[in-house]
């Protein structure tokens, strides 16, 4: 198991994260993705720490906060010293009947953060997540309100999760201005099959040195290679997206990813799902990778993903099959930038060389 430093703080995250949603889900939504109870989440957490994972990833509206009970409660049942684990919760949805009881009003991130520290048994949350995009509260208003948990200790580090790029890069330059703590780790949606965040939100992570924490690697279970075209797009029996289908996928082309990945799966003995998550662990800007499961075996075979080391020649086969198409301006800002690109990486390879100019004409 390898450590990342989360953005550019000094606090070092496994690059495997648990997820939690499966725990607690008693009905509704919730149940279709999973509904582990105490003891189960308990063999899963124990499981996780032993194979090196010291990041557990929740939310205050995950089975409407039983799953930040149970990941609490098994954190103190399994007496986990609290230094050896990094925790961290969101705060956004829906909590409550009343107008106030979501968002990100100063309001609402106050009363979440009280409510989610007390289910959780713990003092402070290492890394507290905004969930979504408020747009009834100003920016300024959530970051104020965030950094006021930092001050005070309830809270060390602060996160955002399915933001856009200008969203969060306005939220970055707001804090840098006022002098509040700044979002340091985005989670987002990334797989094989889903590469929308490499059009504006990677490069932008990159510019700001901010962590990416990767949700739903497998998209929702259909790159776990259980399904292919033969099955005409039906899943197995139990699996959560018979009932809850998320998140979006391009079905075509998510089994063109599929049929890239299987004989190279097959080549180093492993599954599809292990040489999916092992394409992310892969990518320079994934900080974690946050894995979910329903079992044991489930578990063991998502942590194995991280010692599959793929060559450049399968990462390219991947990469070709999970391509995403042109659109503007990406297309040119390549075009236009290749002379500047060129012109910078023969300067590069100049002073690596031992030469003493970096000026080309």
């Amino acid at each position: 198991m390898r450590y990342n430093p989360l953005g550019r703080t000094g606090l070092f995250v496994s690059e495997l994260c648990l997820g939690t949603m499966t725990f607690g889900g008693s009905e509704g939504m919730w149940r279709q993705i999973g509904a582990l109870q105490q003891p189960d989440a308990e063999k899963l957490i124990g499981q996780a720490v032993d194979a090196g994972i010291n990041f557990i990833d929740t939310a205050d509206v995950y089975s409407e906060g039983l799953s930040e009970q149970i990941t609490g409660q098994a954190l103190k049942n399994l007496k986990i010293p609290r230094e050896n684990v990094v925790v961290a919760t969101k705060v956004f949805g829906g909590m409550g009947e009343g107008p106030n009881a979501r968002g990100l009003s100063r309001s609402h991130i106050l009363d979440g953060v009280k409510a989610s520290l007390k289910r959780l048994q713990l003092d402070h949350i290492d890394l507290y997540q905004v969930h979504g995009f408020d747009e009834a509260t100003p920016i300024d208003e959530t970051l104020r309100a965030l950094d006021q948990l930092v001050r005070h200790g309830h809270v060390r580090y602060i996160g955002v999760s399915n933001w856009a790029a200008w969203q969060i890069a306005k939220a970055l330059g707001i804090s840098e201005r006022l002098g509040l703590a700044r979002f340091e780790s985005l989670q987002a949606y990334y797989s094989v099959a889903g590469r929308d965040l490499e059009r504006e939100l990677i490069p932008m992570l990159k510019s700001e040195n901010v962590g990416l924490m990767v949700w739903s690697p497998l998209a929702g279970g259909f790159l776990s290679g259980k399904y292919g075209r033969d099955q005409h797009g039906q899943t197995e029996e139990g699996s959560r997206r018979i009932a809850f289908d998320f998140p979006p996928v391009n079905k075509e082309k998510a089994w063109g990813c599929i049929d890239a990945m299987r004989p190279i799966a097959d080549a180093h003995g492993v599954s599809v799902a292990r040489v999916a998550l092992a394409w992310l662990l892969h990518q320079p800007q994934v900080t974690s990778v946050i894995v979910g499961a329903k079992r044991p075996e489930q578990l063991a075979d998502n942590i194995a993903a991280t010692v599959v080391v793929l060559s450049q020649a399968e990462l390219q086969q991947i990469g070709d099959a999970s391509s995403l198409p042109a659109e503007y301006p990406g297309w040119m800002l390549e075009r236009q930038g290749e002379y500047r690109r060129n012109q910078m990486a023969a300067a590069l390879a100049l002073g690596a060389g031992g030469g003493t100019s970096a000026h080309l004409v």
